[in-house]
């Protein structure tokens, strides 16, 4: 699966641009605008595999363009965990969410740089899950707030995680990075919900991108 995946990401990127943003596994911190300073450039595309490479581990594969390893996430035992680490193609730690230990009514989650290390570590953003009482039909998934918290400085992630159509818009609406289920001309393939596509905008960063990820299947999956 994982070779046919790659095959597949080297074909499309041969019909596309090159484009050297969001997929080099590394994280930066940004102004978290979505308007970087190459913000007129082209998306970059991951294709995300939701599962490990090791056995007996859940977790995430997650390839380039160019059919390259460039984050993965493997938990032993069960999927729903407190700590989740994304790393990198060598298993360097990237970001670390994690379970709020405070009881609220709803999902609360923070994201560390690296690997979690102390109590005294500061998070770099928070997550919360959106519960809609009131407005049934108002697809609104969840909000990541960047620290120092701040209710206008946020991202706001709207659609459906389950069927992977989602997009991560900015405090201005601008859609700064989006989910889609994976297609594929082969006759006969079909990805299912296990597969599909991270399209992430120029100056928004991957990594968060992909902790987005890590956050969304944990409060819907």
């Amino acid at each position: 699966m994982l070779r046919f995946l790659k095959s597949l990401s080297r074909t499309v990127h041969e019909n596309q641009e090159p484009s050297n943003g969001g997929d080099d596994g590394s994280y930066e911190a940004h102004d978290g605008d979505g308007n970087g300073s190459d913000g007129g450039g082209e998306p970059s595309s991951l294709t995300v595999w939701r599962k490990s490479l090791f056995v007996g581990c859940s977790g995430f594969t997650v390839i380039n363009s160019f059919g390259d390893l460039v984050y993965r996430v493997d938990n032993y035992g069960s999927r729903r965990r407190q700590e989740l680490v994304l790393m990198d193609a060598s298993g360097k730690p990237i970001l670390t969410v994690s379970r709020s230990k405070k009881l609220k009514m709803v999902d609360n989650w923070l994201v560390f740089e690296g690997e979690l290390s102390s109590k005294e570590q500061k998070p770099i953003c928070r997550a919360r899950k959106n519960v809609n009482i009131f407005w049934p039909k108002v697809k609104s998934l969840a909000r990541v707030y960047k620290e120092p918290y701040d209710e206008k400085n946020m991202y706001m992630i709207e659609g459906s995680y389950m069927n992977r159509s989602c997009k991560v818009l900015d405090k201005s609406r601008n859609v700064v990075a989006e989910i889609r289920r994976k297609e594929t001309v082969t006759k006969g393939v079909s990805f299912g919900l296990e597969v599909f596509d991270l399209i992430i905008n120029q100056g928004f960063n991957s990594g968060l991108a992909m902790a987005i990820i890590l956050l969304l299947d944990q409060m819907f999956l």
